[in-house]
């Protein structure tokens, strides 16, 4: 792939002496740098620098738009390689291979990232080298939006911003403050040190679970009433889901035990088991536990089930009133937690309405649990069918750790660095 690569490159001078770059999780990787049309195109310049300075190899691919911006000469002077923006170079019949690119990154980032990329993006709109190379690319992708705060909180940009999410991609939240319109809102891309972190962060942690074996509950059981009807709950799966994506990220080998859910998994170092009822959920995960290093109890496990199932479709018109007596299914937190070895580590969830810290510890200390996290639905944007969730941790300890909203894919980030840190 280097000898592929080496396509790109002419003698650009570069202004960055070896001396400067550092020992840190950048040094080494390969990293696709694209910008767009919009005022923040100005901030590519310093992520470059930084890059540069801490060792990673910069390839720039900009749109035609974003070099009203800022100039190529400007780009590929800090890069130290020439600014790719159109598939054609010269009339000679040579080509950029956005194909080659895709492959040779360890990681790609768009910033800024405008309503419009971000888009095409999320549609698969490929009519420029920066979005065909975004649909070849195989390696990590970072997003960083840059847009007034109406354009931001429009309806059709937060489904592209999900949507991108759903495939894996990150989002780099922008920062609220004044704006090229010189309104003051959300909308003003990350300043380009917190752009950078964030890609350190990315890489450092790549490692931490490396070689480690975490199952993952996730989502809801459905107990049977007869064949078309069920006792559930609202669970979504999404924050287990994120979780086994975390878990996969740096390093580890996951087992996600998921309930029926309509969510697909992205990373391929995690094996999914469906399953429908708790029982199900339970046999499976006191099945795969025993090996693992660490369990992770997300799912929203219904503590009863009707006490029988007909076998055919309950009839209205001749059965009549109904009496549903339910039995207690079994505590699969509570089973793992009594099978724990001391080397093993387990996580387990608590959502709760009243008393939250109260009953979280309670339930920590009856299922031998390492640390639990809790969320109450009395919080706004946290608990089931939401993109974003509130914890707190309580670890075993007696240690606290409460945490602003966020995305489920960054409570997930802070739950497995918190794992991380046990098992290491």
């Amino acid at each position: 792939m280097e000898q592929e690569f080496h396509a790109y490159e002419t003698k650009v001078p570069c202004l960055w002496n070896i001396e400067l770059i550092m020992e840190n999780s950048l040094k080494g990787k390969h990293i696709i740098l694209g910008i767009t049309g919009s005022i923040a195109a100005y901030k590519a310049a310093y992520i470059i620098r930084a890059l540069v300075k801490k060792g990673a190899e910069v390839q720039v691919v900009i749109t035609p738009a974003g070099k009203e911006f800022i100039t190529p000469l400007t780009l590929s002077t800090l890069s130290c390689h020439p600014v790719i923006s159109e598939f054609f170079s010269n009339r000679d019949g040579t080509w950029n291979s956005h194909v080659d690119l895709g492959l040779w990154a360890d990681a790609m980032l768009v910033a800024p990232a405008t309503a419009s990329t971000i888009g095409k993006m999320a549609n698969g709109i490929a009519d420029n080298m920066l979005v065909t190379t975004y649909l070849s690319c195989k390696a990590p992708v970072f997003v960083a939006p840059a847009m007034d705060l109406d354009m931001f909180a429009h309806p059709s940009t937060q489904q592209n911003l999900d949507r991108l999410r759903s495939f894996g991609n990150r989002i780099i939240e922008p920062a609220e403050g004044e704006l090229a319109s010189h309104l003051v809102g959300k909308g003003r891309m990350e300043e380009p040190d917190r752009i950078v972190a964030v890609l350190e962060d990315f890489f450092a942690s790549r490692t931490r679970l490396e070689k480690k074996k975490i199952v993952i509950t996730a989502g809801p059981t459905y107990e049977k009433i007869d064949p078309v009807r069920f006792i559930g709950n609202y669970s979504s799966g999404k924050m287990g889901f994120a979780l086994a994506e975390a878990c996969a990220e740096q390093g580890a080998e996951v087992t996600l035990i998921a309930g029926p859910v309509s969510l697909k998994v992205v990373h391929p170092n995690i094996r999914r088991i469906d399953v429908e009822s708790a029982e199900e959920m339970y046999q499976a995960a006191i099945a795969v536990f025993p090996e693992a290093d660490a369990g992770i109890l997300c799912a929203a496990v219904a503590d009863y089930r009707p006490e029988e199932q007909a076998s055919e479709k309950i009839k209205r018109e001749t059965k009549g009133e109904m009496t549903l007596r339910l039995v207690p299914n079994k505590d699969i937190a509570a089973a793992l937690g009594a099978i724990k070895r001391d080397n093993q580590v387990l996580v387990g969830f608590a959502l709760e309405t009243n008393d939250e810290t109260a009953h979280a510890e309670g339930k920590l200390k009856r299922k031998n649990l390492d640390f639990i996290v809790l969320n109450s639905l009395r919080d706004a944007g946290a608990g089931f069918r939401c993109d974003t969730n509130k914890i707190t941790i309580i670890d075993k300890e007696g240690g606290t750790t409460a945490y602003p909203l966020k995305s489920k894919l960054g409570v997930a980030v802070d739950i497995v660095n918190k794992l991380a840190t046990i098992l290491k």
